[in-house]
This record gives structure tokens, C-alpha cells and sequence, in this order.
């Protein structure tokens, strides 16, 4: 035999096996995602509030005092932004039903025109059609609202599970991460335990990061459409913010968003004075936040953002866009982390395997 074929052979096993291994871990996933997603999302909560609560606890705060502070500033900036989108919307609607009454004559007009050749009777034909199918699936569209009613129980589900697990991951996270440590062989334990305060603190660069650029995004994008008088400036901030979190296709949409907006109900000019602002707002997002506050915390080039954007799209929607780009950056700083570590090297501080699971330094096997 060949021994190129004896390495491509034992290559090609080890691949069979690892590739299986990830095969059951997304099956499990995909089983468990009602429990699976708001444990995700709790993490990054957690990694987002644990500076902030760790800070309070510095300058004296007790320690169920500063959890409890960080998740009041948490809701009163949730519950405000709602409040304020909410009153926008309600201020504005007088004039959108205006402008967009406005916007379908014109598009009326412009269909009923060559080459389009669409007139009122047919919109009126397609309206009839789309009526008609509706009665005639009533039944489908009743058991979808029925699982409407379903997804709803278990959003509330989702969100105990989320309050919870950041509850004690803020309150008690250490002492967890050292039960999980000694799951594994004794040997593996310092290794492993250096790799996820790694992973940890990326997480935590990555969602600091993260929060800075949506903050300036949305403002940016705020203050330029105001600039314009473009109705729901406020909700266009906050959906460039929640965008900002998935890095490059985030920003991407929220842009369309705001563009498409202006197309409509201001008209094409300041469409496109919002696609220069939108552009602007990405370019100095690009060449200036990032590198300046990313720095080497946290390394993804932008090629592994998009295929793992696009593949936690595929594999899970919005979700798994939402994921893709945290769960990279943190498993590349765990396997980083974990093959650079050798015995003898400092341990992480706070770590809470070191000592008694120490591996012993004359073993030449560790």
C-alpha cells in the first residue's frame, strides 16, 4: 500500500469521525433549540453585563446588588427605546398615511403606463384572487395561528430560561465553569480551563465591541435621517442597531431598510442622500471603529464573517446569523488558546482548577 494512501486513509477516518461528532451536536441542537437558543442568548447578555457588574462589585457594590443594578439598566433601556418608538410611530402616522397614500397613486400611475400596462381592473383581479384563496385555506391559515400561539408559550419559556441563566452565570459563573472543567480527565483540565477563560474573554471583547458600533451606527443613521425629515427615524435607528449585531450582513439590511423607507415616502433624491449617509456611516464603521476597538481581542477575518454568516443562516435562519460570528471568534480563541498553552505556564486568574488538578510537571506524557 501506497503510504500516500495509508496518510489519506488515516485522514480521512479521524475526518469521518469528527464530521459525524458535529453531525450529532447540531442534531442534539436542533432538537433542543427551545432550551439551546436562550441559554445562547443568556451567554452573550451575560458577556455583555459581566464588565458592568464586575466594575459595581469592584467599587464596593454587593454582589446581588450589582447583578440586580445591571439588569434594571437593562430593562429601562429596552422599555425606553420602546416607549420612544412607540410614541414615533404614533406622532408620525398621520403623516405616512398621507405620503404613502401619495407613494401608491404615483406607483399606480407610473404601472398603468408603458411598458407595464397594469390597470386598477387588474390590481382589482389580483385582490379578488388573493381573497378567494384565502377562504379556500382558511383551515391552513387557522393551525397556523394556532402555532403562533404555540411559538408564544415558548418565547415565555425562552425568556425565564434567559433571566435565569444569566442570573447565576453573573452571580456564580466561575464556580459553574469549574464544575464543567472537572467533567473532563484530570489532564485536560488546565488546558481546557485556560482555553475558556480565552474563549470568555473574546466573547466579551467581541459583544463590547458589538455594542459600541450598533450605538454609532444608529446614530449615525439616526441624525442623517432626521437631517432628511424622513418619517420613523428612531425605529430605523433601532433596527440598524439590532442589525449592527450581525457583523456586515446586519449592516447590509438595516441600510436597505432605511433606503427603502426614504424611497417610499420621501421619494427618490432622499433615497438616495440616505444610501450616501448609509455608505458613509458602514465606511467609517469599517476603517476606523473596528480596528480601533477590536484591536487583537478579536480576531475573524472578514471572509470566515460572511461563509459563517451564510452557514448559520442556512443551518438556522436568523438565528444562526445572529450566532455564527460570536461562536467563530470564540471557538478560534479556544483552540488558539489551548494549543499555544503548555504545562508550566501560568494559569488564567481566578481560575478555579488550578492547584490539587494540576497536572504533574515530571510527567513527560503531560
Amino acid at each position: 500500500m501506497p503510504i500516500g494512501m495509508q496518510v489519506a486513509g488515516a485522514f480521512s477516518w479521524r475526518l469521518l469521525v469528527v464530521v459525524a461528532a458535529i453531525a450529532v451536536v447540531v442534531v442534539l441542537v436542533v432538537m433542543l433549540q427551545d432550551i439551546v437558543v436562550p441559554f445562547l442568548i443568556a451567554l452573550i447578555l451575560s458577556a455583555l453585563l459581566a464588565p458592568m457588574s464586575a466594575f459595581l462589585q469592584r467599587h464596593r457594590w454587593p454582589k446581588w446588588t450589582a447583578v440586580l443594578s445591571c439588569f434594571l439598566a437593562i430593562v429601562v433601556v429596552i422599555g425606553g427605546l420602546a416607549l420612544i418608538v412607540t410614541a414615533q410611530i404614533r406622532y408620525d402616522l398621520p403623516s405616512l398615511e398621507r405620503r404613502l397614500h401619495h407613494s401608491v397613486a404615483s406607483v399606480q400611475i407610473l404601472l398603468a403606463t408603458e411598458p407595464f400596462g397594469i390597470t386598477a381592473h387588474d390590481v382589482n383581479k389580483w385582490v379578488s384572487d388573493g381573497v378567494s384563496y384565502l377562504q379556500a385555506h382558511s383551515s391552513t391559515i387557522l393551525s397556523g395561528f394556532q402555532a403562533a400561539g404555540s411559538s408564544a408559550i415558548h418565547v415565555v419559556e425562552g425568556l425565564f430560561i434567559i433571566v435565569f441563566t444569566t442570573l447565576f452565570v453573573l452571580i456564580d459563573g466561575p464556580r459553574i465553569w469549574g464544575w464543567v472543567v472537572r467533567i473532563f480527565p484530570r489532564r485536560a483540565r488546565l488546558r481546557l480551563d485556560v482555553a475558556g477563560h480565552a474563549g470568555w474573554k473574546t466573547l466579551t471583547s467581541f459583544i463590547r465591541v458589538q455594542l459600541v458600533v450598533a450605538i454609532t451606527d444608529a446614530l449615525g443613521i439616526v441624525i442623517g435621517a432626521l437631517a432628511l425629515q424622513l418619517p420613523l427615524a428612531i425605529p430605523i435607528g433601532v433596527i440598524v442597531f439590532l442589525g449592527a449585531f450581525v457583523p456586515v450582513v446586519g449592516a447590509i439590511v438595516g441600510g436597505i431598510v432605511a433606503v427603502a423607507i426614504a424611497l417610499v415616502f420621501n421619494g427618490w433624491v432622499p433615497a438616495l442622500a440616505m444610501l450616501g449617509i448609509v455608505v458613509l456611516v458602514q465606511q467609517l464603521e469599517s476603517h476606523v471603529l473596528h480596528p480601533f476597538l477590536t484591536g487583537s481581542a478579536v480576531k475573524v477575518h472578514p471572509l470566515g464573517v460572511v461563509l459563517g454568516v451564510t452557514a448559520g443562516t442556512t443551518i438556522a435562519g436568523v438565528v444562526g446569523a445572529f450566532f455564527a460570528v460570536p461562536f467563530i471568534a470564540t471557538v478560534n480563541a479556544m483552540v488558539t488558546a489551548a494549543a499555544a498553552w503548555r504545562p508550566g505556564d501560568p494559569v488564567p486568574a481566578g481560575s478555579t482548577v488550578a492547584g490539587s488538578d494540576a497536572p504533574d510537571r515530571t510527567d513527560p506524557e503531560d
